[in-house]
């Protein structure tokens, strides 16, 4: 029986292996122990792997047109399902008219998937109408395509360099005019530029509401000031600045003195501490008359 104490066999050669680890495996073991080296080692290397045999697979043209084909034919099939089919179109807050010409300008070919439906073209051609101030669109349930539109309202006529036409509160043209009687309810404004300072006109006539009945519209001058034109050919010059109140002053010196039933062409209040009056031939004639500066006619009978 051999002795514990006995030191334990030497190898064939003669040489006794060295436990300690070598220099490479010093090092490995020393790197492993390294949190951001362990961290690559079970992340970044299966990633590795996988873009590897990823690239592989993409790197022929036919099979990565097969697999861009698929997803092309998966998605068609979930567009073209019944749930996501539009097939009627409804319009609301529209006139008769105005709704026939909104479903003429989107021309939507129904039915089709909404998917395919761009959204914001159509408002917008909806909204390229003169008569739509806005338009706001959604699919409902049940395959509708439910367009509200906002209409605009005409509050004056305009005679303008195109024709009559009607304006809204804005200034924006909402259709054309064939007669003036058509809208007789409506005030008319003339001239160019009168489109633009439709605000200021709405104003006057606001104010003018007592001689309302007397008032037949507003003239533009030179783009700058309003000329108010009434019954009987009378003119009232308006100033450029704050023509409402030039019309308040007209309308305390007609409630005085009864200005306006008098034979009167124009008065200018374009400076409104001199307003001027230029009254009509006929009461031009019995002034001079009155003031000894025209003779007077005697009858010869």
């Amino acid at each position: 029986m051999q002795s514990l104490g006995r030191s334990r066999a030497l190898p064939a050669n003669g040489i006794r292996r060295d436990p300690a680890p070598s220099r490479w495996q010093y090092r490995m073991q020393r790197l492993w122990l390294t949190p951001l080296f362990r961290v690559v080692c079970r992340l970044g290397l299966p990633l590795t792997v996988v873009a590897l045999i990823t690239a592989g697979v993409l790197y022929s043209d036919a099979r990565r047109a097969a697999i861009v084909q698929s997803f092309v034919d998966l998605r068609s099939k979930f567009e073209q399902r019944p749930e996501f089919r539009v097939g009627l179109l409804s319009i609301e807050g529209a006139s008769r008219d105005l709704t026939d010409a909104v479903r003429a300008k989107l021309a939507l070919k129904l039915p089709q998937s909404s998917f395919d439906l761009d959204m914001t073209a159509l408002r917008a051609r909806a909204e390229a109408l003169d008569a739509v101030a806005s338009a706001e669109l959604r699919v409902r349930s049940g395959g509708v395509l439910q367009v509200i539109v906002t209409e605009r309202v005409p509050v004056v006529v305009w005679r303008g360099p195109v024709g009559l036409q009607l304006l809204d509160a804005t200034g924006h043209r909402v259709a054309g005019l064939s007669a003036r009687a058509d809208r007789g309810d409506l005030p008319l404004v003339a001239g160019i530029g009168a489109d633009a300072a439709l605000p200021e006109a709405l104003a006057i006539f606001d104010t003018a509401q007592p001689i309302a009945s007397r008032v037949r519209g507003l003239i533009r001058v030179g783009a700058r000031r309003w000329d108010l034109i009434l019954d009987r050919d009378q003119r009232i010059m308006l100033p450029s600045v704050n023509p409402v109140a030039a019309v308040e002053h007209l309308l305390a010196l007609n409630a005085a003195d009864k200005l306006l039933e008098r034979d009167i062409l124009s008065i200018d209040l374009r400076n409104q501490d001199r307003p001027a009056i230029r009254l009509a031939p006929f009461a031009m004639n019995e002034v001079r008359r009155a003031q000894g500066l025209a003779p007077v006619t005697e009858s010869g009978l």
